[in-house]
């Protein structure tokens, strides 16, 4: 983006025409960031609820100075860590803290040299990951023996794009950082390729390329009956195979019950399409497979990936140009610091559970769908005071009433955000974050994900609106108040000394300018003449640098942390999850299933207070098949109620053809209550429809602790129509969308 910039003020933003990438594209919320920036709703000073938590009548807050709002938060922190432990202190982080190094950065700091090390069970984190990319982590530290190690699909080169469960074209790429996707996918057709789109939905990008439906949650019953047929037909390259990959032969096996006969009743899919696609896998040169959010969110989010990444090893289509690729820093001694690294994230997997669940620790974190439970169950490790950075999980988390209950029962609460959000609304304190304009920057977590790899930083453009801060410089003060305090923030203290005695700061700033200095096209302190820094690439490269045309093949050996350097296909807890899905039982009472529905001018659930996303008097609507609204009397603008076994919720509904028969489709991050500080929000309203999901610990997923949030059961009926199960949670909308 480049910004306009007048008296201090951000006036306008529009796509950069010279960045090498991008090329002057940018999607309506990134043209819409100016509005956000200048929100008169925005929080742009310290805020500390007047009223009790547990009062009941409209939120009222009070402006604070930092230094009364830090105090009094450290003094009470302090105070539950000496009476309870780490353990009875929580964090959860949204999903737009991971598009912030120093965000990330900060909050691992905390996590291992803070309340991580101050005894106890440590620091609970809880993370978006869980309704979102947690098992993509998994998946990757089962095959390759680390969760960091993440293939892309080498759209530029490609030849076939499957896309299963991902919505580019909204979207613009998920674990995958590609700008112009849509005009990449176009290339693949225009020379003589195909990119087929496996969705239950015909989604906008189905609606531009080849779309073929599937039940929800039975992605991995197709790929399971892929690779029967890989295997069956001889299309597997069996000698490249074990040169790649132990437990091929188990694999084999595992499959083996899964012919696309047997897997048509799951999926809806002609058993004659899937060994098409079989054949076309593993006989065009290059293809790939892609899945996202769609494959991550259901009942077997972490089996779904590995076997998509299996379907790509099998056919040939691994780490070679075209298929499925993987990214590199190029620091020195990668190899063994992917192998320490890896070892050390699996033994944390291994050996750390959470308290509610027994769910391993992913990336150190924990599954979100238990918070609620986390914070109301006794018991030592009890959270009794949490943090939310970034997030509203009041509306991102699996039934939401559940959480706003515990929300009120904590101790002391403290958001650290750009709005009061309907999660916020149960604070102590929100803190005003600064917006991505106000702050430096370097997309650290996005760069081996990036099929054209470049290097890009940024100053901040504008100063912080009003008092706001970096969540990185909140955290550090905190820290600062507390190494007195707490055995772990002691440590940090020394290390900051110790430094300091150099004339050096110790601040992620620091850290991600090393990892440039030390990667590929880095200067290596100095060592490489033209190399970059964080300065270089600020002051020289604006717009970015593109340090290769395309991701090299061959890394295999190098990525993969096992010491064998070789892909493990075989795992007892894959073999379980195999056997759990084919004893899969469908609910009575309950005949349509449920999905998500991502929309180009939403983002979660932070981005309805623009005007501009939400002109033309957007709301919220359920999208059902013609048929399915004809068995039951609706048209379009009607309202229905939709009910799970777990909730109800009420929205308009519209009626189409571009959605497979017997499913459902809700857009996530609608509900607003009233009880958050934005208006316009307030006013759109809309159903919360994660009241519609399961926060058991049974309906968990369990090797990566993701909240299940797609092919959900559910029946639907007119609104208002008797028999809907009682004490759920309802958020009714009217058919203009309001509360």
């Amino acid at each position: 983006m480049v910004a306009t910039v007048e008296d201090g003020r951000l006036v306008a933003l529009r796509p950069d025409r010279e960045h090498p990438v991008s090329k002057g594209f940018a999607c309506p919320k990134g043209i819409a960031f100016t509005e956000i920036v200048n929100d008169p709703d925005r929080v742009t000073v310290p805020l500390r609820r007047s009223r009790a938590r547990s009062d009941e009548g409209p939120v009222e807050w009070e402006p604070v100075s930092w230094d009364e709002a830090m105090a009094d938060i450290a003094a009470r922190v302090a105070a539950i860590h000496r009476r309870h432990g780490s353990g009875a202190i929580g964090w959860y982080f949204g999903n737009p803290g991971a598009f912030s190094y120093s965000h990330t950065l900060g909050l691992s700091m905390m996590t291992w040299f803070g309340l991580g090390l101050a005894g106890g069970r440590g620091l609970h984190v809880f993370t978006a990951g869980s309704q979102d990319v947690n098992n993509r982590f998994v998946a990757s530290q089962l095959l390759y023996g680390s969760p960091l190690a993440l293939p892309v699909p080498d759209v530029p080169r490609t030849d076939l794009f499957v896309v299963i469960g991902a919505n580019p074209v909204v979207s613009h790429g998920s674990v995958l950082t590609l700008p112009r996707i849509r005009d990449r996918m176009r290339e693949v057709v225009a020379r003589g390729g195909r990119v087929l789109v496996i969705d239950p939905r015909r989604t906008e990008t189905a609606a531009q390329f080849e779309w073929l439906g599937i039940r929800p949650d039975s992605d991995a019953f197709l790929l399971a009956a892929l690779l029967h047929v890989l295997f069956g037909a001889g299309l597997a390259d069996r000698a490249r195979l074990a040169r790649q990959a132990d437990g091929v032969e188990w694999l084999e096996r595992l499959v083996r019950p899964f012919s696309p006969e047997a897997t048509a009743e799951h999926t809806g899919i002609d058993p004659d399409t899937v060994r098409g696609l079989a054949v076309d896998l593993a006989r065009t040169e290059r293809a790939v497979v892609y899945g996202r959010v769609g494959t991550s969110v259901g009942s077997h989010g972490t089996l779904t990936t590995y076997l998509i990444d299996a379907v790509n090893l099998v056919a040939g289509n691994l780490d070679v140009a075209g298929g499925a690729m993987f990214g590199r820093l190029g620091l020195p001694g990668e190899r063994w610091l992917n192998m320490a690294g890896g070892a050390l994230l699996r033994t944390l997997y291994r050996r750390r559970r959470s308290r509610i669940g027994g769910f391993p620790s992913v990336l150190t974190s924990e599954p979100a769908a238990v918070m609620a439970k986390e914070i109301t169950t006794g018991g030592r490790g009890q959270v009794r005071a949490l943090f939310v950075s970034a997030g509203n999980p009041v509306l991102s988390v699996p039934n939401g009433g559940e959480l706003e209950k515990a929300l009120d029962s904590l101790e002391l609460m403290v958001g650290i955000d750009l709005y009061v959000n309907e999660t916020l609304a149960h604070c102590d304190y929100v803190l005003p974050a600064a917006s991505m304009y106000e702050r430096d920057d370097f997309p650290l977590a996005f760069q081996m994900l990036q099929p054209v790899p470049m290097r890009q930083a940024t100053e901040a453009v504008i100063e912080p609106v009003g008092q706001a801060r970096t969540e990185w410089e909140i955290m550090d003060d905190l820290a600062h108040r507390l190494w007195r305090r707490t055995p772990g923030f002691a440590l940090l203290a020394l290390v900051r000394k110790v430094l300091g005695a150099f004339g050096v700061r110790f601040s992620p700033r620091l850290l991600v300018d090393a990892v440039i200095r030390l990667a590929d096209g880095g200067d290596r302190f100095g060592l490489r003449r033209g190399g970059l820094s964080f300065e270089r690439l600020t002051a020289d490269h604006p717009h970015g640098t593109v340090l290769a045309p395309q991701l090299r093949p061959g890394v295999l050996r190098e990525v993969v942390a096992y010491r064998g350097r070789r892909v493990r296909l075989r795992h007892d807890a894959i073999a379980a999850e195999v056997d759990a899905l084919r004893r899969r039982t469908e609910v009575e009472g309950y005949p349509l299933r449920l999905i998500g529905l991502r929309e180009t001018r939403s983002e979660n659930s932070w981005m309805h207070n623009s005007p501009l996303l939400m002109r033309g008097g957007r709301s919220q609507r359920a999208l059902m098949h013609v048929d399915d609204a004809a068995t039951i009397g609706v048209h379009d603008g009607d309202l229905v109620r939709i009910v799970s076994p777990h909730g109800a919720i009420e929205v308009p509904v519209e009626v189409t053809e571009g959605i497979v028969a017997g499913v459902v489709a809700v857009p996530h991050g609608w509900g607003h209550n009233g009880r958050g500080r934005w208006r316009l929000a307030n006013e759109a309203g809309g159903a919360n429809v994660n009241l519609l999901m399961s926060s058991e610990v049974g309906d968990v997923e369990r090797l990566a602790g993701m909240a299940r949030l797609t092919g959900v059961p559910v029946r639907v009926e007119k609104a208002g129509r008797a028999g809907a199960a009682s004490g759920t949670g309802v958020g009714a909308v009217s058919a203009a969308g309001g509360n």
